[in-house]
């Protein structure tokens, strides 16, 4: 009895083992996921700020009457019922740099039945009636600060709207790696994540600076997608590998949009009726408000 009690004692002090037993770790058991367990567990959604976005009671769900009756009575609708073939006009700053015209450049590769015009000492206002006479619907007007571009104007004639955005991030077809060579096709046009009404009207106004009847014979697509209110824009040629799978090769150009002001009619900074002004100390104090 003695022997047993004082062979307990030491298994206490052993950890539990018998005396010369090999000292081993006990290994804690195996943890399952439940949702490894049970597929019939949901899996709880990982949290960011896109599923965090505050609520806007302007977001638009489907097909909204309202706002389908508003696209087909605005001013950009000859677009989008193929009406008409936009006619756009690219100029820069006053005494632009080598940045500010490599960007025009791009775009008259990007934009069908676009045109590169320097604008030399002519102001905007007067632009406008010019570009009016001579067939254009819209003119892209590139600003630049410091011989960097900063600014992309689009300016829908003869009535507008007119869209101020800040520029950032410009990068050249030559530097994006495995870059294709772009075709006079007509693109398809991407218009992704405008969601509120302002949203809507944003992406109308960048769409219609393409052609909406593309060419699908040149496989290119041109793409407007917007994130956190950051306008993407990208320009891809799909091409099919097989009857299952698709590539797609970067054409370029790339840059990213910030809506700055939007307003009716055509360009007029001082007497013009805006519609939309970021404010960025009003607007920015949550990270999870969006407005596009």
């Amino acid at each position: 009895m003695a022997r047993s009690k004082m062979a307990a004692r030491r298994a206490m002090k052993n950890g539990g083992r018998r005396p010369g037993a090999p000292h081993t770790m006990a290994k804690p058991p195996r943890r399952v996921r439940p949702d490894k367990k049970d597929p019939k567990v949901p899996v709880k959604p990982q949290r960011t700020i896109e599923n965090a976005r505050v609520y806007d009671e302007t977001l638009v769900a489907g097909q909204d009457p309202e706002i389908m009756e508003d696209e087909r009575t605005d001013e950009l609708q000859w677009c989008f019922d193929r009406s008409k073939v936009p006619h756009v006009l690219i100029t820069t700053d006053h005494k632009p740099h080598t940045a500010s015209i490599q960007l025009a450049e791009e775009l008259t590769l990007s934009v069908p039945n676009s045109e590169f015009h320097p604008r030399k000492s002519d102001d905007i206002k007067k632009m406008v009636p010019k570009a009016i006479d001579f067939g254009y619907t819209c003119i892209l007007i590139i600003n630049e600060d410091h011989k960097v571009p900063n600014t992309l104007t689009v300016c829908h004639l003869p009535v507008g709207p007119t869209a101020v955005f800040k520029l950032t991030s410009f990068k050249m077809a030559k530097v994006i790696r495995g870059h294709g060579r772009r075709s006079h096709h007509r693109p398809e046009v991407i218009l992704n994540r405008f969601n509120t009404r302002l949203g809507h009207q944003v992406g109308r106004v960048l769409g219609a600076v393409f052609s909406l009847d593309p060419e699908f014979k040149g496989r290119s697509v041109v793409t407007w997608h917007n994130q956190r209110d950051f306008i993407f824009f990208r320009h891809h040629r799909y091409i099919f590998k097989n009857e299952k799978r698709v590539g797609l090769q970067e054409l370029g150009p790339r840059f990213t949009l910030k809506l700055r002001s939007i307003q009716r009619g055509t360009f007029d900074s001082k007497f013009g009726e805006y519609e939309w002004i970021h404010r960025r100390h009003q607007m920015e104090t949550c990270r999870t408000k969006f407005f596009l």
